[in-house]
């Protein structure tokens, strides 16, 4: 990454910060299985870091189902993700630290997700990890969810920091897309089944893990 000055960090949270991307996939398919789409796993990815109307509107415009419910559909895998968390949510390698060092930094610090209100309450309640975010930003409610960088853009607003000052730490190709367009500097950490695909070479930086954060803060500078 080349030396630029970077005011705040703005986390993706499924995937980089809980690793619930999984989960997300499994009832993903589990319930558009029972709707007659036959989906796997594999398909699934191809989803990643879609706000979840979006993900069911994806999957019925190329397989529609009778009774089509968006909403109910979208609110059967969430529950199903709450759950989850709520049972088996841990924190992605090195979050903690991460956070940490954010703060040791004094640099500011933002969330901005796809998923829903009750989501990031679950995942900050199940980690004890709100009181680290000035700001928190969802897709939920918003005309485009990621790849549109609106809610990057929102997070850094809320945060009174310029885009170009931020570093967004995303797991999603979806989500990189969101963060280059809102004109941020880019982390990836993708999935390591995923970490050597040609994509992410769109992203400024690729870490195995946060833990490996440190060391891209030390080549920024701050004002």
């Amino acid at each position: 990454m080349s030396l630029t000055t970077i005011e705040a960090v703005i986390f993706d949270m499924d995937g980089v910060i809980i690793d619930t991307e999984p989960a997300w996939q499994k009832a993903e398919v589990e319930v558009l299985n029972q709707l007659g789409v036959p989906i796997t796993m594999k398909d699934a990815e191809v989803t990643t870091g879609l706000r979840i109307d979006l993900l069911v509107a994806y999957w019925y415009q190329r397989n529609p189902w009778d009774n089509y419910d968006n909403r109910a559909v979208a609110q059967q895998i969430i529950d199903k993700v709450v759950t989850f968390i709520e049972t088996e949510g841990a924190p992605m390698r090195g979050v903690i630290d991460a956070l940490k060092l954010c703060q040791q930094k004094q640099l500011k610090i933002g969330l901005a997700t796809s998923s829903s209100t009750d989501l990031i309450d679950s995942v900050m309640a199940k980690l004890g990890i709100r009181s680290y975010f000035e700001a928190i930003a969802s897709a939920e409610n918003l005309q485009y969810g990621k790849p549109h960088p609106e809610v990057y853009l929102n997070c850094a607003n809320a945060l009174k920091v310029n885009p170009a000052h931020c570093l967004a730490i995303e797991d999603s190709f979806n989500g990189l897309i969101a963060a280059r367009a809102a004109t941020m500097q880019t982390v990836a950490i993708p999935a390591p089944e995923f970490a050597e695909q040609s994509r992410w070479v769109i992203a400024h930086q690729q870490l195995e893990h946060l833990g490996q954060l440190a060391d891209v803060l030390d080549t920024t500078t701050r004002i």
